[in-house]
């Protein structure tokens, strides 16, 4: 993302607001429990323009879960190492009954952004968010397991919902 920052940075006319974002596979070295697989999907975006506050980032992110209907979400003040304020994004699992971790966010920290050459007072907003988990929540899922690999069932992917998504709005 650096990168792509700095070109948005020093291209021709100067700086623009933008939006950027990307679906991906990541891979962990984590334990595999009931909501933890070693690879998993993530969301991430980023948006790049003047005057963004903390309150934008939580307002996307709110939103974003509320379009795939999951409005139960908290924010906990978190640290990575080139956001600050950094925040961990939790969805509350109604059958497990826990508070599981859905996301990470932040705000780029200014010298982070000063030597990719952004104007003063342009501000980047970011976050990654994991899909298999909010899908667990979404469709009431109690082992993350049992949507992949050798534990799923095969009737399921004839009898499972087909997630259907809202128009577009203008």
């Amino acid at each position: 993302s650096s990168q792509m920052l700095h070109r948005l940075a020093t291209q021709e006319g100067g700086f623009k607001p933008a939006k950027f974002f990307s679906i991906d596979r990541v891979f962990r070295n984590e334990t595999m429990d009931k909501t933890h697989l070693a690879e998993f999907h993530q969301v991430e975006g980023l948006v790049a323009d003047y005057n963004l506050s903390l309150g934008d980032l939580i307002g996307v992110i709110k939103q974003f879960f509320v379009e795939i209907g999951i409005e139960d979400v908290r924010f906990k003040p978190a640290f990575n190492p080139y956001t600050e304020p950094s925040m961990e994004i939790f969805g509350f699992h109604p059958d497990l009954k826990v508070w599981t971790e859905i996301g990470n966010s932040g705000m780029f920290r200014p010298e982070m952004l000063r030597p990719l050459g952004l104007p003063e007072g342009v501000r980047v907003i970011a976050w990654g968010l994991a899909l298999e988990r909010p899908t667990m929540i979404k469709f009431r899922v109690k082992d993350i397991r049992e949507m992949f690999g050798h534990r799923i069932k095969l009737d399921n992917t004839k009898t499972s919902q087909l997630p259907l998504f809202k128009e577009p709005r203008e």
